[in-house]
């Protein structure tokens, strides 16, 4: 089985990050703002804003 290198991502964590470019199998991996891993969001910046504004709009929905 070979390994899907389409399927990993990049985020830089911090203010002072100077955001490298990786690859893998010589293809450049894809940077991204914010990462969903065992149901909890993981933004760039570490705050829990997006992760609460998702479990609010879960929750609204499950009231309608």
């Amino acid at each position: 089985m070979s390994f899907n290198v389409d399927k990993c991502k990049v985020l830089h964590y911090g203010k002072g990050n100077i955001e490298c470019k990786y690859s893998m199998c010589g293809q450049e991996l894809v940077k991204v703002e914010s990462e969903k891993d065992l149901g909890i969001i993981f933004s760039k910046n570490l705050k829990v804003a997006v992760q609460c504004n998702e479990a609010y709009s879960k929750a609204n929905e499950c009231l309608d």
